[in-house]
């Protein structure tokens, strides 16, 4: 039985305490009271809002959520301010898990200048959807990339022993870069069946026909066209990717549809 560490107990580090917690002795961490009350009765008994209160831990893992600033750059804020609480924990070297969406380079950073090389370091992106929990919820194929190569074997061995199965990338930037482009290609995606709904209508013709229609082909798979893209993690993660290069122009052009097809669905309302 390891001793465990969640912090941040929101949409995905609450799920995550919960399925470690029947194997092990797991402790939650959140700044907010209502997080940690939740998880209070959702069944996780140790958990906080007071750092001073969690013991040294074998495992810590990393679920706080990160945002995006006015100027719309990565804000980073609580995975560093979580890593300087874990590094200045005494104790034996642990094994830190980095779940959080964080942009390529950022683990190397806070392995450097805040654990100065002391822990075992990984990144394994969180791939949750919280309307399937089974399906898509904490048991289900994660990337994972590690700092170096003991650090990739104590993750492995982390997760694969609590029965989640694991794609091993060479590097930690590799792990990095795949959380941010995957939730980037599914703007893409939505945002084109956006547009496609917005031309259908000025044609008169039947969008959900024409997506049924090219839905047909082996190849295609035309995403539906709603409300517009919300939430939380999409909307942040492909503006962290454009953030990472000078181009970026069908990323930009996505956002800009995606706007225009909220402004076209609102004026389709009051008409």
């Amino acid at each position: 039985m390891l001793k465990i560490c969640v912090l941040g107990l929101g949409e995905v580090g609450l799920p995550t305490a919960l399925y470690m917690v029947r194997e092990h002795e797991v402790w939650g961490y959140d700044i907010a009271s209502s997080a940690v009350n939740k998880a209070k009765s959702a069944g996780l008994s140790r958990a906080t809002t007071s750092w001073s209160e969690i013991p040294s831990m074998d495992v810590y893992v990393v679920c706080v959520s990160t945002r995006i600033t006015k100027d719309e750059t990565p804000d980073l804020v609580p995975v560093f301010d979580c890593c300087e609480k874990i590094a200045k924990v005494d104790g034996k070297p642990s094994l830190v898990s980095i779940e959080s969406t964080i942009v390529p380079f950022t683990s190397k950073k806070i392995y450097e200048d805040i654990f100065e090389e002391r822990i075992a370091l990984v990144h394994v992106p969180h791939r949750f959807y919280g309307a399937e929990p089974v399906e898509h919820g904490v048991k289900q194929k994660r990337v994972i990339g590690g700092i170096n190569e003991k650090s990739l074997k104590l993750g492995r061995e982390f997760y694969e022993d609590n029965g989640i199965p694991l794609h091993v990338v060479p590097s930690i930037e590799i792990a990095e870069m795949t959380k941010v482009a995957e939730n980037a290609y599914r703007f893409v995606q939505i945002s084109f069946a956006e547009e496609l709904k917005m031309i259908c209508n000025e044609l008169n013709l039947s969008f959900e026909q024409v997506r049924e229609a090219c839905n047909t082909k082996w190849n295609i798979d035309l995403l539906d066209a709603k409300e517009g893209i919300g939430g939380h993690c999409l909307p942040k993660d492909i503006r962290y990717l454009i953030s990472l290069t000078k181009g970026g122009t069908l990323l930009k052009s996505a956002i800009t549809v995606d706007s225009t097809y909220k402004n076209w669905k609102a004026n389709k309302a009051l008409s």
